[in-house]
């Protein structure tokens, strides 16, 4: 198995990615860097919140949440985001804290939008806040019946003179109850007209306040892994047309374009998630004593050891592939679907090797197999389920 360092020699890094990832290892494992602690199980809502936006904040004033943000104008290390340094900084923080790598890559995504198509006033207002963690973002796309069918799509958006009205929900937003704006997206409707019942044609976006009247959070939702994650209410929510990223026709094209950007970084993120675990297998496998031996000399569990290592290596090749092909200018659609797919199965299975190595302590409420464990399951569902990264592949196999 190769470890992150000895990967961070494949022709796929720079120099300057090396530089960056040993960077961020000092800085994660620095007292002097003021992180917050790992957050115990079963925290009450208020801690969780607390925790999220103490690392925001972290991030924001070590100057790694500027690798999240485009543009220099605006707060941004560089002029345009680079996929390799997304998924370097994930899957490190991943490895770290499940809760760190959240923050960070909800700012990335939650102010994608912006960055890929906002007006200079909006850049100017919004990303630089972000780059330094004093504004949360969120990106709200999902509804209660239009999830991974973004076609299905109800929240509606009309004109009302200077101003556009929000009507509708959107549920599973993450950092929701906690952002400072979201990203929204809505069907695109002419005053007095019908909204479309399907289709992705009329979806425009917009950037709403959290403080904006008519907009309520109006279900705070608790997941198997807590992160702040809530419903969003949109009555008569009224927002100046500055505030409009993308009319009809051009919404959902940049949603997609937005969820391009980070969806290799998902495929990151559960690799550190199976680094992790790797680790923790091998620290017990080969510290525990079983039937007068060591249980690393028991050939089941090497088979299980190796299966691990050969997933792990096999989810990075696949994850940086993608991030190289797309820095490069290359479309990645299917690179980051096998990607994904091939990085977040694959890490489940290694988590759940790792936790049978621990036996009964790797249930127990607390340990590092446990949480990742919780922490997984989520990445196979989001920005895309992994029966979508299916037919993706396949639909770009058949368009050949």
């Amino acid at each position: 198995m190769s470890s992150m360092t000895e990967a961070l020699d494949w022709p796929f890094f720079a120099h300057a990615h090396r530089e960056l990832h040993a960077r961020l290892e000092r800085w994660l494992a620095d007292p002097a860097s003021g992180l917050p602690q790992p957050l115990p199980p079963h925290a009450p809502r208020a801690e969780l919140d607390a925790h999220c936006r103490g690392w925001v904040q972290a991030l924001g004033h070590g100057g790694w949440l500027r690798h999240a943000v485009g543009g220099k104008a605006f707060g941004g290390e560089s002029d345009a985001l680079d996929t390799r340094t997304l998924c370097l900084l994930r899957e490190t923080l991943a490895a770290h804290d499940g809760l760190a790598d959240f923050a960070f890559a909800m700012q990335g995504l939650g102010s994608g939008a912006i960055t890929l198509d906002g007006s200079w006033a909006l850049k100017e207002v919004y990303l630089p806040r972000v780059a330094r963690g004093d504004a949360i973002a969120a990106f709200a796309l999902s509804e209660p019946e239009a999830g991974s069918d973004v076609a299905a799509m109800s929240t509606t958006a009309r004109r009302d003179g200077g101003h556009w009205v929000l009507d509708g929900e959107k549920t599973w937003i993450s950092n929701g109850g906690i952002a400072d704006f979201y990203v929204v997206f809505a069907r695109q409707v002419e005053p007095g007209a019908a909204p479309e019942a399907r289709g992705t044609k009329s979806i425009a976006a917009f950037v709403v306040d959290a403080d904006t009247p008519g907009l309520a959070i109006a279900e705070r939702l608790d997941t198997m892994a807590p992160h702040p994650l809530a419903r969003l209410a949109f009555d008569g929510c009224r927002i100046p047309a500055s505030q409009c990223l993308a009319e009809a026709g051009a919404g959902f094209k940049l949603a997609m374009r937005t969820l391009d950007v980070f969806r290799t970084s998902v495929a990151a993120a559960a690799l550190g998630f199976a680094r992790r675990a790797l680790a923790e297998g091998l620290a017990r496998a080969t510290t525990r004593s079983l039937f007068g031996q060591k249980l690393s000399d028991l050939q089941l569990t090497q088979s299980k050891l190796a299966d691990m290592a050969l997933t792990v290596d096999a989810a990075a090749l696949l994850t940086y592939r993608a991030a190289w092909r797309r820095d490069q200018g290359h479309t990645v659609t299917r690179e980051a679907a096998m990607a994904k797919l091939a990085a977040t199965e694959g890490a489940q299975r290694v988590i759940d090797a790792a936790l049978q190595l621990w036996g009964g302590a790797g249930v127990q409420s607390g340990q590092v197999v446990e949480r990742l464990y919780r922490d997984i399951r989520a990445l196979r569902i989001y920005e895309g389920a992994s029966e979508v990264q299916q037919l993706i592949i396949a639909r770009e196999l058949l368009k050949g």
